[in-house]
């Protein structure tokens, strides 16, 4: 993959992945600056998740290559267990439902990647925790469980899980999808608030004007390719691509 002068965070080129005869990710490229919030729009299976759990290899990709952080993968040669360990540590994963431990405490669901996986000191690993539920707004929750919590709340709590790994990204998989409509803008202002903080943030949303208003950049996905991108003010407020127009027209202006 060629270099460039700028400090790019994520970079993808020629990404494949099918599932079976179903090709999900035809070639998608793009890049992703450090400190800018990256998210992904488009249709029900037009790749999105697939796109994003690619980068994170959780759905290791067919064909292509992919530079998270440090780490660069081409994925259409065998790649050895301990490379794609180190790969997958680059990025901090925010799933679509929750995916906590429930017999774990709060406090213990963040602190598992860094003491487990990482291998910090625990006392180390516990007062980044600790900061981190204060940064989401949660630091009397840090002694309960998963099911005395509110959505809203699990999801916070799944997003300090992922920054506690100190990531180079932060993937978000449709953060808000699972909760119920009072519950989303908490969850929106935490992800706004880390925007603004310069995280490197990658998001897969259908949440349109939160899109408009914390990204950098907007990539529209439709049958497993990127069909546009550019600033949110160009592929929101003035899409060029009649599929574009059409999916914004019926998301922003329903019967």
């Amino acid at each position: 993959m060629t270099e460039d002068v700028t400090d790019y965070r994520v970079q993808a080129e020629g990404v494949e992945k099918a599932f079976g005869e179903n090709k999900v990710l035809k070639g998608v490229s793009f890049s992703v600056a450090r400190g800018t919030a990256t998210t992904i729009i488009g249709p029900s299976g037009s790749g999105k998740t697939t796109l994003l759990r690619a980068l994170a290899a959780l759905d290791v990709p067919d064909a292509g290559v992919i530079r998270v952080g440090d780490q660069e993968i081409d994925f259409a040669k065998p790649v050895a267990k301990d490379k794609l360990r180190a790969y997958r540590a680059q990025s901090g994963f925010v799933f679509q439902g929750h995916n906590l431990f429930p017999h774990k405490t709060v406090l213990e669901n963040i602190t598992e990647g860094p003491v487990i996986v990482q291998k910090r000191p625990k006392a180390e690993a516990e007062a980044d925790a600790l900061a981190l539920l204060e940064q989401v707004g949660l630091a009397a929750k840090r002694d309960q469980y998963p099911f005395e919590l509110s959505g809203g709340q699990q999801q916070r709590v799944g997003i300090a899980r992922a920054l506690a790994l100190k990531p180079k990204v932060v993937l978000f998989d449709e953060p808000t999808s699972a909760l119920d409509p009072e519950l989303v803008g908490e969850v929106l202002s935490v992800i706004r608030d880390l925007a603004v903080e310069g995280w490197t943030l990658v998001i897969v949303t259908h949440e349109i004007q939160f899109a408009k208003q914390v990204s950098d950049q907007v990539l529209f996905t439709d049958q497993g390719i990127i069909l546009e991108q550019g600033p949110p003010a160009a592929v929101i407020g003035d899409p060029q691509e009649e599929r574009t127009q059409q999916f914004l027209n019926r998301i922003l202006n329903p019967l």
